[in-house]
Parts: C-alpha cells; structure tokens; sequence
C-alpha cells in the first residue's frame, strides 16, 4: 500500500466516525423514548413528536450545512455540525420538560443532519469509480456500531447515569471527534462566485432528481417509522425495557453483513440495482417483523428486515453524491437527505399516532412494505453515474 492509499484509508477512518456519533446519538433517543414517555407521562403521539422534531432540525441541516460544504469547504463544515450536535446534547441534558426538550432537540438535529451529508460528500472526493461506492457503503457501516455503542451505552449506564448522563455521555464523544478531524485536508476550495455556482445548479436540476428524492424519501420513512420505534414495539408486545435492549443490539449486528453484502455487490452491478434489491428484501422482513408474535421470531425478521434496510440505505448514500459534479455536491447531497428526512419525519409520528388509534402492527408494516415497493421502483428510473455530465469517469 502506498502513501496516498494509507493516508485515504486513515482520513476515512477520520471521517467514517461521523456516521459513528451519527447513529449513536439517533440510537440513543431510540432508547431514551421509552424512558422519556414513562417519566414524563407522554402520549405515544407525543413521544413520536421527540423523533420528528429532531428529524425536522436534520432536514434544515442537511440543506444549510450541504450548501456551506460548497462555499467554505468540507472540513470546516464537519466541525461546525459536530459542535453544533454536541453543545445541543448538553444543554439538552438539562432539559426540565417536554417541550423545551423539543426546542433544544431541533438544533441537536441540525448538527445530525448537517454531518452525514458532509461527510459522503468528502469521501465522494477523495474516491473514484466503484471504490467510491464501496467506500460510502463501508462508511455507513460505521452506523451500526453506532447503533451498537447506543445499546451498550443504554444497557449499561441508563440504570446509573439514567438519560440525562447518557446524553452527556453523548456530548464528550463529539467533542473527542474534533480532535481527530485536525488530521483531514480539505478536498475542495471555497467557492469563488454565486454566479457560477447558481449555474452549475441550475444545469444539473433534472427531473430525475426528484425521483432520487422520492426514494431517499421512501428509505428513511421506513428506516426512522420502524427503527426509532423498535425498542417501543417491544415493550408494547410485553417484553421490558432491557429485554427490548437486548433483542434491539442482536437485530442491529444484522446490519453489518448487510453492509458488507452491499458493499461487494457494488463492485460488480450498479449501486442503483444494490438499492432496489435490498428495498425489496427489507419489505419481505416487515411484513416478518409485523405478522411476528413470538420472540424468536420477533429477532430473525428483525434481522432479516436490518440486514435490508441498511444495506439500502448504504447503497442511496453511495448512489447520491457521484450524480453531481464536485462544486455542488455538498448542496445536492445536503438536499437530497434533507427531502429524505421530510420522510423520517411522517415514519415515526405515523406509527405513534396509529398505535393511539389501536392500529395493529401488522397493519403499520404493510403500509412501510408498500414504501419500500415504491423507493425499489422509483431508483431504477436514474441515469447511471457514468451518464453525468461532470467531468469525472465514475464507472
């Protein structure tokens, strides 16, 4: 390995922890919700509103910190959304009620939502052809062990830290992330004219990009309607709260394989195949997960539908960024998750508002297969990466 692929392979160690605090702060309200809506008194309506607050602040991320990717660069970005989520934690920390709660977990969701995108767009950068799709996917796979430190996290210092110093636990983890982003460089130069920059947008709004911004929608409808409520849905089929800890950790190891799967298909058939094909496998594991009623089967489809989801959402994650040319990419990435997250916003409370009106489960996860069916669909309608206009040999 030479110089220049060692220095690749640690900046993308560097980065690939932003999709690291990413999924441990998201995986932790997952696990602070219950405890929330029990503490607290809430509706099941109420306790979906914390999730789609916080989804409403990553959509307003996504776009502010995407376009400011394009106009003072990536790394700077990067350390502005890292501080932005963490500060955000410790004042939330000391919350004294739901509503401010609410208040200080929308800015928390800007630094969210503003530090993916960011992030795919710089390792976009430094990558070329099918190794930038493995590489985006490889990186999303830091999501699970994420998700996985947010179990650990949950189960073993919720009974001694309860929520609050979780949340704290939270804000440390992000600052320690600043020091290691002073060893990236910045791949892209401040832009130099509104002007050019306008049109170099203007240029590249296809239709077709609305159809990438209904499947990023469709993928993060189902991700968010399903996983933030996961630890709930067990509890309300009868298992406690550190049973759901348990069987939400074995469902969430599913992940990497699926990634790792995505991964090694991305290197043989277009990314855009990856993602309808694992769309497709993860409506089969919610209609497992809906008709399951024991605990067993409760895990293998939990397993089957994590394996799926996740693999799809690596696959859109690498599909995006390589469709624009480097001096919006940040803009168009940012956007594109940002009109996803639109989607995680209805998942979450369309859940909480169906469980209050005594919808069954069986029911909410046919209505997440049906999206599912539909994001498989609609990205097959994208032109190939190598069809771009952009000055760059993708494929």
């Amino acid at each position: 390995m030479d110089n220049t692929q060692e220095r690749h392979t640690f900046i993308f160690l560097i980065i690939a922890t932003a999709w690291l605090f990413d999924a441990m702060d998201v995986g932790l309200l997952s696990f602070i919700m219950p405890i929330v809506h029990q503490q607290w008194a809430l509706s099941n309506s109420q306790t979906g509103l914390i999730s789609s607050v916080s989804t409403i602040g990553m959509v307003c991320g996504g776009f502010y910190f995407g376009h400011l990717a394009d106009r003072i660069g990536r790394k700077n970005t990067l350390i502005a959304t890292l501080l932005t989520f963490s500060i955000g934690n410790l004042i939330l920390a000391i919350s004294p009620g739901f509503y401010t709660f609410l208040g200080i977990r929308f800015f928390v969701g800007m630094g969210l939502g503003g530090e993916l995108p960011v992030a795919a767009t710089y390792i976009a950068d430094i990558y070329r052809g099918t190794k930038r799709s493995q590489m985006l996917i490889l990186a999303d796979s830091f999501w699970a062990l994420g998700w996985l430190v947010a179990s650990f996290l949950s189960f073993l210092l919720t009974p001694v830290l309860g929520w609050r110093g979780i949340l704290v636990v939270t804000a440390i983890a992000g600052f320690f992330a600043i020091v290691l982003r002073k060893h990236i460089h910045e791949t892209a130069p401040k832009s130099t004219g509104t002007q050019h920059w306008l049109v170099s947008l203007k240029n590249t709004f296809k239709p077709w990009t609305l159809m990438l911004w209904l499947a990023w929608f469709m993928v993060m409808f189902s991700y968010y309607g399903m996983f933030m409520w996961l630890p709930s849905i067990m509890v309300d089929k009868g298992y406690g709260i550190v049973h759901s800890f348990g069987y939400t950790t074995i469902i969430v190891v599913a992940q990497l394989p699926g990634y790792l799967c995505a991964s090694w298909l991305a290197k043989r058939i277009r990314v855009k195949y990856v993602f309808a094909i694992f769309m497709l496998g993860t409506a089969f594991g919610a209609i497992m997960f809906g008709q399951s009623a024991s605990a067993l089967l409760i895990v293998i489809s939990g397993c089957v539908l994590s394996f799926f989801n996740l693999g799809a959402y690596g696959a859109i994650i690498a599909l995006t960024p390589e469709l624009y040319a480097h001096n919006i990419r940040g803009t168009m990435t940012g956007m594109a998750q940002g009109i996803g997250r639109i989607g995680a916003i209805f998942g979450p409370l369309l859940i909480g508002v169906l469980m209050d009106h005594q919808i069954s489960i069986s029911i909410i996860f046919v209505i997440f297969m049906v999206s599912l069916l539909i994001g498989s669909i609609t990205v097959l309608a994208l032109p190939s990466a190598d069809q771009q206009p952009n000055g760059e040999v993708t494929k």
